[in-house]
């Protein structure tokens, strides 16, 4: 019955010129009553403000966010408020998943972004992983993300200074007031990954900046593993100095030592591309191998830049406009 749903708000933040926001025509598709659904386009230049700005003018108990390229499927928001009958859970999601008719380039992309070595944990924002079950912000996204108004508004929305993980930041932070996170393989939504390389490179770079910055803002041991490749990058630079030194000295054993790191990485890295070729056969599986090397050495470049860059005041940025529109 319609009178027992609750009401739902759909966030989607698009660009002020965009012509034809995707999502916003997909999230209008939604099987669910028209008078328990709002969708609200907060048109700005920047997320965190807009999603903000549409969260204090929503009317919905639960919050669907949205990006403006997520391809939300007719059946999601009835599946997600099945969860939230349990009064504990504040946020549930699931993964966005690359297309079948996606290019080459970007199944590629989508593989490495769903792998083990590149992404851990954080492959499940990528593919179905598991079962329904209890998690943190390691798994889930804000491309694809219902929470509780309620609780958003307490903790006073998103971090502003954080782009990107000004999510995972917000999640922490309702995970230690007590409230719980739940992940659901099937409640997915399809996205497309970069285009180019360029642009895969910048979102890995941009990745490990917000990491890092939102360990300055919030720190937490969940992101002590997050520091893995910042610290494999610095072991890189120093490798070729460590070995010309020991040229120089004629020692046997410290060049040994010190290279076999790199070997280990690299039989991991053949042991996940030999994993990967089940699923995408021998030449996606083999031409995933350098974007995987890619990742991490951009991910630690990111996070370098973002522990050793000033943070921006929490403000800084609310006042840019953001223009609501409400959809029908």
């Amino acid at each position: 019955m319609s009178d027992e749903l609750p009401s739902v708000t759909v966030i989607i933040p698009a660009r002020p010129d965009e012509p034809e926001v995707k999502a916003a025509t997909a999230a209008r598709r939604l099987d669910y009553p028209a008078d328990k659904l709002e969708i609200i386009l907060a048109r700005g230049k920047q997320p965190s403000v807009q999603r903000n700005t549409a969260l204090r003018a929503a009317r919905g108990t639960l919050i669907y966010f949205l990006d403006d390229d997520a391809l939300v499927l007719p059946g999601n928001l009835r599946r997600a408020v099945e969860h939230f009958r349990d009064p504990k859970i504040q946020m549930v999601g699931g993964p966005n998943l690359c297309p079948a008719d996606a290019p080459a380039l970007e199944q590629i992309f989508a593989l490495v972004l769903a792998s083990w070595l590149a992404f851990g944990p954080s492959r499940a924002r990528y593919a179905k992983v598991g079962g329904v079950r209890a998690t943190s912000e390691k798994e889930l996204i804000l491309c694809n993300l219902v929470a509780r108004r309620e609780p958003l508004l307490k903790h006073g929305g998103f971090n502003e200074a954080l782009y990107p993980n000004e999510e995972n930041a917000l999640m922490d932070e309702i995970q230690r007031a007590g409230g719980k996170l739940r992940y659901d393989p099937e409640l997915f939504v399809y996205r497309r990954p970069r285009r180019t390389l360029g642009s895969f490179a910048k979102m890995l770079r941009t990745y490990g900046r917000g990491r890092a910055e939102q360990f300055r803002a919030t720190p937490t041991f969940g992101s002590a593993l997050n520091f893995v490749p910042p610290l494999f990058l610095v072991y890189l630079l120093t490798l070729p100095i460590v070995l010309n030194f020991t040229f120089v000295t004629r020692s046997q054993y410290i060049p040994e030592l010190w290279s076999l790191p790199l070997a280990l990485y690299a039989v991991a890295v053949g042991l996940q591309v030999f994993a990967l070729v089940p699923q995408a056969g021998v030449v996606r599986a083999l031409c995933a191998l350098p974007c995987i090397v890619l990742t991490h050495g951009l991910y630690g470049f990111g996070f370098w830049i973002g522990l050793l860059t000033k943070l921006k005041p929490p403000g800084e940025k609310s006042n840019v406009p953001v223009k609501l529109e409400t959809i029908t």
